[in-house]
């Protein structure tokens, strides 16, 4: 075990020194280091859109994501954290993937998640579609077993298939719960809204045995009371949180592949993220940012690196409070 005097403490560029529109576009400007010996968190591209059923251009999410978050600054006032006072963390670059060839792709991210998981960093990653989060999920539940999914989305992407095929990204949590990679009974799909098929779309959450948290519920229930049921549910294991942007209204959130209206301001995904700090986190992912689709000035990917942003800032409050 590293000791404390001597871990490698890695944090942004001096902004004083390096103004912030100058320099590479890793994320918040950290140092893009790849040994994670000592890191406490590592921020990771997934560059993959193959799963993609209707727009594509997620492959380009990491990209935009990194390249609106250079105004990210060290302090979280509302949560009273210095994040860098307490973490080290490093941008890792992105994992390698095969463009056009779905199953070779998911072997590669899982394999590539593994190696994060192994060294001890709380890893950070960057869609990328949804599809990425079966495979992830499995190097997730390789280190700890089942875990928790707190999954913000518009839709519950439980489909058991598209047009025959089994691991789009409309079936990754399907095919995750079928191998058993989810704890379902402390699981919950928040935000769930929009035009479904048939009355049994929104029925598979309750048929898998997650808690439901729809759209309209959420609306007349106010965020409070969603963040108090995820945390009731959730309990204290070990836990996944599955961000997909389209949980955002298109008003904010424009640029993702399948926008759905009576969705989330940018206040309240805050106000949720920021209820969510006694959960064991063990990763993150954001998904489905589509710069292609994003309007000038980049409004999805500034959201995108505000959210991951305030994912860092749990992971800072967590290691705090281990360390206490």
């Amino acid at each position: 075990m590293v000791a404390k005097q001597d871990k490698k403490q890695y944090r942004p560029v001096d902004a004083m020194v390096y103004p912030r529109f100058s320099g590479l576009r890793t994320f918040m400007r950290l140092p893009h280091v790849t040994d994670l010996e000592g890191v406490d968190f590592a921020v990771v591209g997934v560059p993959f859109d193959t799963g993609g059923t209707f727009r594509v251009g997620a492959r380009f999410g990491p990209e935009g994501i990194r390249s609106q978050s250079m105004l990210l600054r060290s302090y979280n006032p509302a949560l009273k954290v210095s994040i860098f006072d307490i973490c080290s963390g490093v941008d890792y670059g992105d994992l390698s993937v095969t463009p056009g060839y779905l199953p070779e792709s998911h072997k590669q991210i899982e394999q590539g998640a593994a190696t994060i998981f192994a060294s001890g960093a709380t890893p950070v990653f960057l869609g990328g579609d949804h599809s990425i989060s079966w495979p992830l999920l499995r190097a997730t539940a390789a280190k700890y077993g089942p875990v928790a999914l707190v999954h913000f989305d518009s839709h519950s992407d439980l489909w058991h298939s598209y047009f025959g095929g089994k691991d789009t990204h409309g079936t990754p949590f399907r095919r995750a719960v079928e191998e058993g990679l989810i704890d379902t009974a402390r699981s919950s799909q928040i935000g769930l809204r929009g035009s479904t098929y048939d009355e049994g779309d929104i029925q598979m959450t309750l048929d898998v045995g997650m808690q439901l948290i729809t759209g309209p519920e959420m609306h007349e229930n106010g965020m409070a009371e969603t963040i108090r049921r995820v945390r009731e549910r959730v309990g204290s294991g070990p836990t996944y949180l599955s961000f997909d942007i389209d949980f955002v209204d298109p008003a904010y959130a424009p640029g993702t592949g399948t926008p759905e209206v009576g969705g989330f301001t940018s206040a309240q995904c805050l106000q949720l993220l920021r209820g969510l700090t006694s959960v064991n986190f063990v990763a993150y992912d954001l998904v489905e940012v589509m710069p292609p689709y994003d309007p000038p000035g980049g409004v999805t990917c500034l959201l995108a690196a505000n959210l991951v942003y305030e994912f860092i800032s749990l992971i800072a409050l967590q290691r705090r409070a281990s360390s206490a």
